[in-house]
């Protein structure tokens, strides 16, 4: 049970961390990160951020002016045409034509058209993804150039963030601006915001589910 005067940011993060400690722990991004995946595995994923950011970078753009959440909406956090300049070095200039999403990632973004109007619930699915991105993102970027030869300036440019110099300091002025939102909405704004953290990581996990076909029965550890 958190006190009543903890921070809202420190709540959400205390209320979600089962349900995000599930999303990261799929079989896929175990395989991934230990390399047993492949270039060919590792666009899969790259397909499905695609169609994820796509819907929600155009909800943002529609957010961007919004009083309540659009200081939320940072260019420096764009992914779109990082995105699309991996697709272009992975699977050449007809990238669009070959992109295929998963039913998982299809639900994802019909979740996000579907709800992001919604000041609480447009910042749930912007904090679970860029927070995320800054944070376990990261290290799974720096996995992919480990093992699979891939970097920033060619096919793994979504892991970059160029013009944020300290993730960290970034992440902390992210959720202060997260504490300050908190105390603007209504008891209800922020149970929808803290409910929908939870559904986003679900499709996350999900996502991940439909991913794990494409990683092998075991991991090292456990075939060695």
């Amino acid at each position: 049970m958190n006190p009543p005067d903890t921070a809202f940011s420190a709540r959400l993060r205390a209320e979600t961390r089962e349900a995000h400690q599930t999303a990261e722990s799929q079989r896929y991004i175990s395989a991934l990160t230990a390399g047993e995946l492949g270039v060919a595995g590792y666009t899969t994923l790259v397909v499905q951020h695609y169609v994820i950011y796509e819907a929600l970078e155009s909800v943002a753009e529609m957010m961007r002016h919004d009083p309540l959440v659009g200081p939320f909406v940072d260019d420096a956090l764009t992914r779109l045409p990082a995105l699309a300049k991996d697709l272009q070095f992975l699977l050449g200039p007809d990238w669009r034509q070959r992109i295929e999403p998963t039913p998982a990632t299809t639900a994802y973004a019909a979740r996000i058209n579907a709800v992001c109007a919604s000041a609480p619930h447009f910042i749930a699915h912007h904090y679970t993804r860029y927070l995320g991105d800054l944070s376990g993102g990261r290290h799974i970027g720096r996995c992919v150039s480990r093992y699979y030869g891939i970097t920033g300036d060619a096919g793994a440019a979504f892991y970059r963030f160029d013009e944020i110099t300290d993730p960290k300091s970034y992440k902390e002025t992210y959720r202060a601006r997260l504490d300050a939102l908190a105390l603007a909405l209504d008891a209800a704004g922020r149970t929808d915001l803290l409910d929908e953290v939870l559904v986003a990581y679900r499709h996350n996990t999900a996502v991940f589910t439909d991913l794990a076909r494409l990683a092998p029965a075991t991991t090292r550890e456990g075939a060695a």
